[in-house]
């Protein structure tokens, strides 16, 4: 089904960001979703996740399930430090596509090895990046450099347009833009 730019801008879209940390001082995080229709602000909801560990899947659930949406754009899958979100639970819990944008592209050889030196637990943790789909390399906007993006539940055309109809202020879609915003404004 080909959609305009305007009919992916009116869909319910979540944008998920984390806040600034200090390693080895902050214990907890903050982890901002913002839910955006026609590139408005909706809802807003803050969390703490815990820095390093393994609350984030759960916590962003919880947030979720008070709202009513059409798809989860993620930025990236690590969020304060190395406590994981899994898209596919995410995506299996509400059946909404899951899209993971990075502005660079990802190192799972440079992952592994920080997962295997830091954590006794780092094949669960790996365990999610192994699961996730091939990474692509999308031009958000024309003269700017490209994002990364991995999907859980969407087609790779679909969730091309959706990103190109919503990076409007850049190449970073304007949901995980707005929720940088806030998370790291308010760390």
């Amino acid at each position: 089904m080909v959609m305009s730019r305007n009919a992916f801008r009116n869909l319910p879209i979540v944008g998920v960001e984390d806040g600034s940390f200090q390693k080895g001082i902050t214990r907890r995080a903050l982890l901002a979703a913002v839910l955006l229709r026609a590139l408005k602000i909706e809802d807003v909801r803050i969390t703490k996740i815990t820095v390093d560990g393994l609350d984030a899947t759960k916590k962003l659930a919880e947030i979720l399930s008070e709202w009513e949406f059409a798809v989860v754009l993620l930025s990236g899958v690590s969020f304060g430090g190395f406590n994981i979100i899994d898209p596919t639970v995410i995506y299996e819990k509400f059946e909404k596509p899951i899209i993971i944008i990075a502005r660079t592209k990802p190192d799972n050889k440079a992952v592994k090895r920080a997962l295997q030196r830091h954590f006794k637990d780092w094949r669960v943790r790996l365990e999610v990046f192994e699961k996730l789909g091939s990474v692509y390399k999308v031009f958000a906007v024309a003269g700017e450099p490209p994002i990364y993006v991995e999907t859980v539940g969407a087609s790779l055309e679909w969730t091309c347009n959706l990103i190109q109809s919503l990076s409007v202020c850049g190449r970073v879609p304007e949901p995980i833009r707005v929720a940088r915003l806030i998370a790291r404004g308010l760390s």
